[in-house]
């Protein structure tokens, strides 16, 4: 790893203290202090992290001196300060590596969670059924707000499809890498003979768009309204509320109609639509800057199979970083931090990897 300049350090502590002095004048306009603010609060924990790591340099250059000292026993003592001092410089440089790399811009927003059934018919809309409550049971633990944007259930239980919002703090960060092919293994209950049986469900997490970040003009969108209907074709709405909007630019349908009303149906398609077209522009300037490179937690494709769950030897295993963890029941009802933090781990050290290789 690149060991981070004095100078820079410097410079980031040095626009840090500018920042506290701007603030502290009083004086500035208002949206002029909101974005002071904005950026202090962005770099308070860099400058935090700098500090450290000079402070760090400086007790190092001090305790390197006193091993050079006459005194043995001041030696001895120095030498060591100086082991315990070069394993703390050593963290302290790591943390502000990754305190400096450049940051996912959508990693603060909420994420639309979608989870599909795959192959594997009845089986497969129940593990997607398995999928959803494991997200919410997360989203519960980490004080995260879910709500259904819209479901299609199987017949035999679990979802066809399941669309929902998840909001919260740090939400897309958390869950961006479970983007991907989920595959399960296991005996399914109308198994007589036992037999294991493999089947799959795809999981999308798209950083939600504002209307500031998607403009989208009437004139592209075709919205046709029409009554909703229950499985089998049954009517469940007497009044045209369903809602199906598609974008002719890019040919982007959605179909919305679990609500009641035609005018919540069609909010909430604008909400998919915005955040899918916002995804797809994301996806273009991140193939634009990165070229051929795939990051090793993989790319997010849904096609790439990412996960197994093993119900019979109870393990989980994550393929991107070869990982496997003997606590299938308690990560299915919602114990993912393990999983998901060494998810991320991996994720910042092909970062910093990249950034030294530059």
């Amino acid at each position: 790893m690149t060991a981070i300049s004095p100078d820079r350090i410097a410079q980031i502590e040095a626009r840090r203290d500018e920042l506290q002095a701007l603030m502290a004048t009083g004086e500035l306009p208002g949206d002029r202090f909101v974005a002071v603010s904005k950026e202090y609060a962005e770099l308070e924990p860099v400058a935090e992290a700098a500090g450290a790591v000079r402070r760090l340099r400086a007790e190092a250059e001090s305790l390197e001196d006193m091993s050079q000292d006459g005194d043995e026993e001041l030696r001895r003592m120095a030498a060591e300060e100086l082991h315990e001092n070069r394993e703390r410089l050593a963290a302290a440089e790591h943390a502000l590596a990754l305190a400096l790399l450049p940051r996912d811009a959508a990693d603060e927003r909420p994420a639309m969670l979608e989870i599909r059934a795959g192959t594997g018919g009845d089986e497969a809309a129940l593990f997607a059924g398995d999928l959803f409550r494991m997200y919410q049971r997360y989203a519960d633990s980490r004080g995260w707000r879910v709500e259904m944007i819209s479901a299609s259930a199987s017949d035999a239980g679990g979802f066809k499809e399941v669309v929902a919002s998840v909001t919260g703090q740090g939400v897309f960060a958390r869950l961006k890498f479970e983007s991907g092919v989920h595959r399960v293994q296991r005996v399914p209950v109308t198994e007589s003979g036992g037999r294991i049986h493999t089947s799959a469900a795809t999981v999308a997490v798209l950083p939600e768009a504002e209307e500031v970040d998607v403009q989208i003009d009437d004139k592209d969108l075709r919205i046709d309204v029409y009554r909703s209907s229950g499985p089998g074709g049954q009517s469940v709405n007497t009044t045209d509320s369903a809602v199906r909007i598609t974008h002719l630019p890019t040919g982007l349908v959605v179909i919305q109609q679990d609500e009641k009303s035609q005018h919540k149906n069609k909010a909430k398609a604008l909400k998919v639509l915005r955040t899918r077209l916002y995804e797809a522009e994301r996806e273009r300037l991140a193939s634009e800057r990165s070229g051929t490179r795939k990051a090793m937690v993989g790319s997010g494709d849904r096609s790439e199979r990412i996960r197994t769950y093993n119900f019979p030897q109870g393990r989980v295993t994550d393929h991107r970083i070869n990982l496997t963890l003997h606590r299938l029941p308690e990560i299915l009802e919602g114990e993912m931090d393990e999983l998901i933090g060494a998810l991320i781990a991996e994720d910042e050290a092909e970062r910093l990897a990249t950034l030294d290789a530059a």
